[in-house]
């Protein structure tokens, strides 16, 4: 049976302006990080991609490297994207990254010309896409000249195969030396994703949101979940099925899921069930606090996660005093 995009898809999601941009985007996107390679179940992956699109998620986020193995994401994604929903290509946001390490070489990685420019060539042909909508840099690169990397970005632009470009990882001070090289070469930047969550708030002592504020810039959160420690999963212990129990994940170990953050995240479940919401609910609302924040990247493994974390959207601001409640249990 074909898709048929679900025809009220548009009717409840939040739509925010990214910046000073004429783009809006969706106050949750979707995150083909983990669980879309080829050591995913691809029909899992498939039912995720179009409920997501139905719930009125029209921005799907990639990166060359992710799947595993790397590249993988890209291409299962341009499976599905093709078979169900290439009829829509104008009404989606597709993004992908390059910075990371992505082939052998001294090419394969950080910020080169060459190397983002054949890395978006790359993920273009895996997607079998003309253009993203935006291209990000992933991180910065310590050596590349910064006027180098931008003035790629730039012509990456001009050439048609991306609309926007972003950047990722980069501290405050970085980005308004990224912005400024970019405003001068006429392609300003459109939005910044930074890790950000309530267990790690780097970019609020780096003073990064209210620099994209000034910059006009959005910002995109990424892994605001905590990889999972900021949901109901492990209150009760480490479920057998779940990344921390994995030994051979790098991103959360069980030795992470300490008996602190555990007893806070108690804590905050108790605010969250109080307002009539779950806790990955919570996490996502306290993220979208900040004024600079356009939208947040989730990851899922099944459909009923990228439910649940819509749902955040009924009830969506938070008082003077919950954001003082939480403020307080995370300082504990």
């Amino acid at each position: 049976m074909s898709y048929q995009a679900d025809s009220k898809r548009y009717d409840d999601m939040i739509y925010k302006r990214c910046g000073n941009s004429g783009l809006m985007l969706p106050f949750v996107s979707l995150g083909l990080w983990h669980n879309f390679g080829d050591d995913a179940p691809f029909d899992v992956a498939e039912k995720m991609i179009l409920r997501s699109f139905d719930l009125g998620i029209t921005h799907f986020d990639l990166a060359n490297n992710y799947g595993p193995p790397p590249g993988t994401a890209e291409i299962n994604f341009g499976k599905i994207f093709h078979k169900h929903l290439a009829a829509h290509r104008d009404e989606m946001i597709i993004s992908s990254k390059a910075g990371y390490l992505m082939w052998d070489g001294p090419y394969g990685e950080w910020g080169s010309r060459k190397y983002l420019i054949s890395s978006l060539d790359q993920s273009l042909k895996r997607m079998n896409l003309d253009y993203v909508d935006v291209f990000y840099h992933h991180r910065p690169d310590p050596d590349t000249p910064l006027e180098e990397t931008m003035g790629a970005l730039d012509s990456i632009v001009r050439s048609g195969k991306a609309l926007y470009v972003g950047l990722s990882n980069y501290t405050a001070k970085q980005t308004r030396q990224a912005c400024a090289i970019l405003k001068d070469l006429g392609t300003p930047c459109l939005i910044h994703q930074p890790r950000y969550s309530m267990f790690d708030r780097w970019t609020e002592e780096d003073d990064l949101h209210d620099e994209l504020v000034n910059q006009g810039v959005g910002c995109i959160a990424f892994s605001p979940l905590a990889q999972g420690l900021l949901t109901n999963k492990y209150l009760k212990g480490i479920p057998a099925d779940s990344r921390a129990a994995d030994g051979n994940n790098p991103f959360l170990s069980a030795e992470q899921v300490s008996q602190d953050k555990v007893d806070k995240v108690i804590k905050l479940n108790k605010i969250a069930e109080a307002r009539g919401q779950t806790m990955a609910q919570l996490a996502i609302c306290w993220i979208h606090r900040q004024q600079s924040m356009a939208s947040v990247i989730i990851g899922a493994s099944k459909v009923s996660q990228i439910e649940d974390i819509v749902g955040a959207q009924s009830n969506l601001d938070l008082s003077d005093d919950e954001i003082a409640a939480i403020e307080a249990i995370l300082k504990s």
